[in-house]
C-alpha cells in the first residue's frame, strides 16, 4: 500500500471538500482525510496509479498541483 498526500487547487469549502471525496470514493482507495486544499490517500499500486487520483480530482472540478 502507498499513502499519498495530494495539495489539491482551487478548493474553497465543506462542499469542494464534499465533491473531491465523492470523486475518490469511486476508486477503490482508503481516504484516510480530505481538507481544503489536501487529500490523504492509501491505496494499492496494483490496481490505482496516481494518475487516476489526478484524475479524480479533475473530474471533480479541481487540480493536483503536486
Amino acid at each position: 500500500m502507498k499513502t499519498e498526500k495530494l495539495e489539491i487547487e482551487g478548493m474553497s469549502c465543506q462542499h469542494c471538500v464534499m465533491h473531491v471525496r465523492k470523486e475518490l470514493s469511486r476508486l477503490d482507495v482508503n481516504i484516510r482525510d480530505v481538507q481544503i486544499g489536501s487529500a490523504d490517500i492509501e491505496y494499492d499500486e496494483n490496481k490505482v496509479t496516481r494518475e487516476d487520483l489526478k484524475k479524480a480530482v479533475n473530474e471533480a472540478g479541481y487540480r493536483v498541483i503536486n
